[in-house]
Order: structure tokens, then C-alpha cells, then sequence
């Protein structure tokens, strides 16, 4: 069988004191770590539209990646060398998952009913590797915001033949997602939103998004595919304004509609940062909700007002982010899908394998740091105290919903002005700095 990345061999852990670029430094996937394998903490997946299908093209520049699974002049031929080469790359960096795209696997025809004739081609095969490889699908989704046919939106389009179409692309990938063993489905609204008021009934299209996600859970359950359903926030690019803004506006629309019993949150750190939110901001609203399902794992360049889809090396990210994921038990069913992509100037098929793994590692250390703080009680033990008031007296009153103004005034009547008490921000990130650089 052809190989694609013959100058790579299965990714191996190394060690810290390794200088091998194709060997990990700090994921060994079978270490324990808060009791359970590195490998069932962190659920890696690979992203197919970047990985496998990013050019390196951008909105300045053509195409810079060349790669050798995109030659074919057949379309379909090239689908399938793209897909080997995806399974190839899956396997020698040793992740478990993949997500991709209705149009990232299969490219659309010219009706609908030839895209799903040519999905159901590459469905075949990608269901033989997957038996072949052990690699399972983390999630898939469809592609409603490439096409003309979405420049106004799929399910908040103004048009009902458009939203019918998008609900048709829906159906067949809700049946792919079956056939695939899909564990989790994401909506990602891409150009669910406006670029003026002045041509947009806001109302009316919230009203159809809601309708829409509806559907798709009532088809779901008519043929029996139970994996998690994901909503992935972003607050603008391509339109303005997105509907799904951040993760407190997706959980306010879900539960205005009543659909928060069936969704959760694909959270990705680069939109996150889009919505002058950080990534452990928006981790932790979801979470706190119960409803953080799945992360898109990468991070944008603050210089850059744009989804630079950069791979996740930021410590203190990965840090912040496994301490929410560790604090509610794990993200299983959903995992950490690199959702980013080599720069433009990363040319060598190598370079594929350099970036995920420097990203693994990333998540890896962060992964240990986030336990020991945890596993230590460093910053558990200092939130207890700074909320201490309300675990008795006039606040655990408050808190069992038996205060009222009344009594809250006779209480500050009676003890005058609350000293002032230290937030010890400082403090606390020098302790997050002394178990990143490595308590001995």
C-alpha cells in the first residue's frame, strides 16, 4: 500500500530530555495520571479539514502546501488517497480520533443527490479503516457555510429553499454519523448571524435556528443515533455577528428554547479569544452549566484579530483548561480535537506530525500540572476560605434562599463595614507558575 509520510514512523514517547522532533516529550499515552491513562484523559483527535485538506491558502495569498494525496485530476480518486493518508497520519501519531466534514471527505456534486452518492463512497471506505485502524470518529458535521447557496445563512437564512437544503446536507450526515459510530454531532453556526439590521429580522431567524436544531434532534432519535449533540460558539468572521456568540449566549438560546437538555458545548479556544473572552472563561461558563461537551483544541495570536487556527503550545492554556475538564470528571464522549493548522511557511508533510505533537505534549504537561494543583488542594483550599462566609450564619441564609432585604439591613446595621479582605491574585499565579515550572 502506498505511503504517503514514508519518512515518519510511529510516534514514540521519548521523554523530557529527548531532541527527536517526532518523538513526545511529555504524553506518554499509558502513564496514570488522577487515575486514569493519559489516553483516556486527553481523547486527541486530528481536525480532516486542516490537517488533510488545509492548502495553506489565506485570504491574501494562494495555495503554499503542497501534498501528495491531492494530485489526482479525478476528484473522487483524490478523495480516497486523501482519506488513506488521513488514516496513515492517524495511526503514526497515535490518536484515537478524527472529526471532518461532509465536504472535507466526499466533494459535493452537482445535485444533491450526487454529494450523497459520493459521501456514501467515501463513507464505505472511511468505515473499512476505521475497522482496520481501531480510529473512531469523534464527531462529524456539515459543511453549511461554503457553498453560495449559505452567503445568507443555513437554518436563519431568509430563504426556505436554503433552509431546507441545509436540513437535507443535516439528515445525511446525522445517517453518517450512525454508520460511522459517531460519539458526538457539532453545529457550528459559521454564517448563522447578520452583517446589518437594516435587512435582518433577528427574531424570526432565532426562531428557525431553534426550529432547525429541533429537527435535528427529533431525526436523531427516529433512527436511533444517540451520540452527544455540540453547539460551537464564535463571535464573528465570517459575519459579523454570530448568533452563537460565546458560550453564555449558546446556553441563554438553548434554554430560552428548551433544547439545553439535549446540547452541549464545543468550546475552541481561538473563538473564545475572538469574544474577548479567555479559553478558561469560556470552559468554565460551560462547564458550570453542566454543558461543556467537547473542546476544539488550538489558540489564536492576540496581534491578530482573525481565527488564526495556531496549535496550542501556551502552557498556562492547557494548564487553565485541564483544571475545568479534570474539575467536572473528563469531556468523554467528546475529547480535544486539534482544530488548527501548520503556518503557511510549514511546508514538509512532517511538519504535520511536529505541530500535533508539540500540541499533545502541551496538553500533556498541562494535564499533570492541572492534577497536582488539584490532587495538592492549592487553590481549593484558598476558595474555601475566601468564601467561608457563606458556609454559615447570615450567608448560608443567603444561600438557602432564607434571607431577605430585611434581614440582610439588620445584619450590616449590626456589624458595620465588612473589612477589606485580599483577593491574592498574585499569589495564586505564583503558584500556578512554581507547579508549571516544577515543584521538587
Amino acid at each position: 500500500m502506498k505511503q504517503y509520510f514514508p519518512s515518519v514512523s510511529a510516534v514514540k514517547y521519548e521523554g523530557p530530555q529527548s531532541r527527536n522532533p517526532l518523538a513526545f516529550k511529555r504524553y506518554n499515552a499509558a502513564e496514570k495520571v488522577a487515575g486514569k491513562t493519559m489516553r483516556e484523559h486527553l481523547r486527541f483527535s486530528v481536525a480532516y479539514w486542516h490537517t488533510m485538506k488545509g492548502t495553506g491558502s489565506d485570504p491574501f495569498g494562494a495555495a503554499t502546501l503542497p501534498r501528495g494525496w491531492n494530485r489526482a485530476a479525478d476528484p473522487m480518486q483524490q478523495a480516497e488517497d486523501t482519506l488513506r493518508a488521513a488514516f496513515e497520519f492517524f495511526t503514526k501519531l497515535g490518536v484515537d480520533y478524527y472529526c471532518f466534514h461532509d465536504r472535507d471527505i466526499a466533494p459535493e456534486g452537482e445535485s444533491l443527490r450526487e454529494s450523497n452518492a459520493r459521501l456514501d463512497r467515501m463513507v464505505s471506505l472511511a468505515k473499512k479503516l476505521q475497522a482496520d485502524t481501531g480510529v473512531g470518529l469523534l464527531w462529524n458535521t456539515a459543511n453549511l457555510f461554503s457553498h453560495p447557496r449559505y452567503a445568507n445563512g443555513a437554518a436563519t437564512n431568509p430563504d426556505a429553499a436554503v433552509f431546507a437544503h441545509a436540513a437535507s446536507q443535516v439528515k445525511k450526515m446525522l445517517e453518517v454519523g450512525l454508520e460511522l459510530g459517531a460519539t458526538n454531532y457539532v453545529f457550528w453556526g459559521g454564517r448563522e448571524g447578520y452583517d446589518t439590521l437594516l435587512n435582518t429580522d433577528l427574531k424570526r431567524e432565532l426562531d428557525h435556528l431553534a426550529a432547525f436544531l429541533r429537527m435535528a434532534v427529533d431525526y436523531a432519535k427516529k433512527i436511533g443515533f444517540k451520540a452527544q449533540f455540540l453547539i460551537e460558539p464564535k463571535p464573528k468572521e465570517p459575519t459579523k455577528h454570530q448568533y452563537d456568540f460565546d458560550a453564555g449566549t449558546v446556553i441563554g438560546f438553548l434554554k430560552s428554547y428548551g433544547l439545553d437538555g439535549h446540547f452541549k458545548l464545543n468550546i475552541e479556544n481561538n473563538h473564545a479569544t475572538l469574544a474577548a473572552h479567555t479559553f478558561q472563561h469560556d470552559l468554565t461558563v460551560a462547564s458550570a452549566h453542566g454543558m461543556l461537551g467537547s473542546v476544539d483544541a488550538n489558540q489564536g495570536d492576540l496581534l491578530l484579530g482573525w481565527d488564526t487556527d495556531q496549535f496550542p503550545t501556551d502552557l498556562y492554556g492547557t494548564a487553565y483548561a485541564m483544571l475545568v475538564i479534570l474539575g467536572q470528571g473528563g469531556l468523554a464522549p467528546g475529547g480535544l480535537n486539534f482544530d488548527a493548522k501548520v503556518r503557511r511557511a510549514s511546508v514538509d508533510p512532517e511538519d504535520l506530525f511536529i505541530a500535533h505533537i508539540g500540541a499533545m505534549d502541551a496538553f500533556a504537561h498541562g494535564l499533570k500540572v492541572a492534577a497536582r494543583l488539584i490532587d495538592d488542594g492549592v487553590l481549593r483550599d484558598f476558595l474555601e476560605r475566601r468564601y467561608a462566609s457563606y458556609d454559615a450564619g447570615i450567608g448560608a441564609a443567603i444561600e438557602a434562599g432564607k434571607a431577605d432585604f430585611a434581614a440582610l439591613e439588620a445584619h450590616a446595621l449590626e456589624h458595620g463595614e465588612p473589612e477589606p479582605r485580599s483577593g491574592k491574585q498574585e499569589m495564586l499565579e505564583n503558584i500556578v507558575n512554581q507547579y508549571l515550572l516544577g515543584m521538587q
